[in-house]
């Protein structure tokens, strides 16, 4: 049966445009989530890193599937799911009114899950099926088709720096337009054809796919992209939030480097035939952790730009290209080694980076203003301490309180916002909740006689903390380089690294007539 490959293209891309939009606005809004629900960033990174380890476990899961249940069911179910995202993260506002600051963390945390589980499935499908119907290119196509997750986080980027935090846009407008490529992507899938898999039309089993990952080099080839989830998704799940603190121009910064990988990657297949995709990813590597090491260190808003260009330019092809290499390399796995790969990055990114960059956010945040001056320390510091995975918290590691540290920041003046808010509560004769009037009581009978000296010691360490996070997240594409190195050492050992093609011969005639999918 006839499928149109464009317009599979075109749907798969637009999943991964929605995906982008969703995770962009997201970032940018951290900062407005740890100010409005009193969030210190250990729980922010909790909330982000959730969904990425959504993301992880649901690619692992339904690759066992994607083969067997065919492309379009996946996809169908990932639209429905990203359509509930929306709807149950928006409900943290009127949570929060209802039950305070838990109840609105827990449907953050669950509409981040969704949304998470959406595109887990959205990249379940739609890499094999790229690999599927582009089998002369893989990696490249795959590359283009990756140029979408950079368009999203340019369109979601725009959109934060135009709505985010914004006098009178509710942050749940932002969010929800993400909405509009999932209606588009949604409505391909239901009208178009889509074709059965390599590997069922080849009658490889289950047990077959699996045994792919017999071999050491797929295993190496996970921990890399474990790696590449860490440097990736972990970091650009926080690098608004510690940009804009440091420069400003947080969303300026990610909308550049963003537009920087959108481009680029419509440009893998030419790079990729000069040096083999290995080559790409070591020079993509000793890119990456010299970008966030300038990153973690300049002083100015413009060393800032050439900073993220640097960075911007090592991170573009990793993902994408290492998906390329396994559906070259072990195209017998179909879905499943596809599935494993995005999992191996996503479990990290969610399980690892997320919450460890916003621990060393609030560890070396809470020691500078410690050791300026440990009266404001107290003042600010969250009530309890927060661990890390399943170490214990250690007593000296109480991050900034997200909404007193949004108080003595606040762009309009120290507690502007706060004053606005309850005087417009208290205009319209509304109850002023008393998480807000709590946080006024601390304001004007505990800091606000302090604020000349406590605003500065405040902005620094919260500068320091993510300046030190970029810093230790450097060595992560440093290691990753000497892995690169191994492969491609090992490789030429081999005779060079070259495609293995799944033969005809390992076709059963009957599979072509079944299309799963009609």
């Amino acid at each position: 049966m006839e499928f149109n490959r464009s317009k599979l293209m075109w749907a798969c891309f637009l999943t991964l445009i929605a995906a982008g939009m969703g995770f962009a606005v997201r970032g940018g809004l951290l900062l407005d989530w740890g100010e409005k629900f009193g969030f210190t960033q250990v729980d922010l990174g909790t909330i982000t890193g959730g969904g990425l380890t959504g993301f992880g476990v649901v690619i692992l899961l339904a690759s066992l599937v994607t083969d067997r249940l065919g492309y379009k069911a996946i996809l169908f179910t990932a639209f429905i799911l990203h359509v509930v995202s929306v709807v149950v993260t928006v409900c943290a506002t009127p949570a929060y009114d209802a039950g305070g600051k838990d109840a609105a963390y827990w449907f953050l945390f669950a509409g981040v899950f969704i949304f998470a589980v959406a595109n887990g499935l959205c990249e379940t499908a739609i890499n094999p099926l790229i690999a599927n119907i582009y089998p002369e290119k893989k990696t490249h196509y795959l590359n283009i088709l990756h140029a979408g997750w950079p368009g999203g986080l340019i369109l979601g980027g725009l959109l934060g720096y135009v709505l985010v935090g914004k006098e009178g846009i509710p942050w749940e407008v932002p969010l929800g337009l993400y909405l509009l490529p999932t209606l588009w992507y949604g409505f391909i899938v239901a009208r178009e054809k889509f074709p059965a898999s390599d590997v069922q039309k080849a009658g490889i089993s289950t047990g077959e796919m699996l045994m792919e990952f017999a071999s050491p080099v797929l295993l190496f080839l996970l921990l890399l992209h474990a790696c590449v989830g860490y440097v990736e998704l972990g970091t650009d799940s926080w690098i608004v939030n510690i940009t804009e603190s440091m420069t400003q121009q947080g969303f300026l910064l990610f909308i550049y480097t963003s537009a920087l990988m959108f481009v680029l990657r419509f440009f893998a297949g030419p790079i990729v035939e000069k040096i083999n995709p290995l080559g790409l990813l070591c020079g993509s590597t000793v890119l990456g952790a010299l970008g966030l090491l300038f990153l973690s260190s300049v002083q100015s808003v413009a060393l800032a730009w050439v900073a993220v260009t640097v960075y911007g330019l090592g991170k573009t092809f990793l993902w994408p290209t290492m998906l390329g290499i396994v559906g070259e390399r072990f195209p017998r796995g179909g879905a499943i080694t596809m599935g494993a790969i995005g999992g191996a990055g996503a479990l990290s990114a969610g399980l690892i980076a997320g919450p460890a960059i916003g621990y060393k956010q609030d560890y070396n945040a809470a020691e500078q203003l410690q050791t300026q001056n440990v009266e404001t320390y107290e003042r600010y510091a969250a009530a309890d301490a927060a661990g890390l995975w399943f170490f214990p918290a250690a007593p000296q590691v109480r991050g900034l309180d997200g909404q007193k540290v949004g108080v003595i920041l606040d762009g309009g003046g120290p507690a502007a916002t706060l004053k606005k808010d309850i005087a417009k509560l208290e205009q319209q004769n509304e109850a002023v909740p008393a998480v807000l009037s709590d946080l006024n009581q601390w304001w004007d009978s505990t800091a606000s006689e302090h604020q000349g000296g406590d605003k500065g010691p405040v902005e620094e360490a919260r500068i320091h903390g993510g300046r030190m996070a970029l810093k230790w997240t450097a060595a992560v594409p440093a290691g990753m380089f000497v892995g690169y190195l191994i492969l491609v050492i090992y490789f030429r050992m081999k005779g060079g690294y070259t495609q293995i093609e799944l033969t005809e011969g390992e076709k059963k005639p009957e599979d072509d007539e079944q299309m799963p999918d009609e």
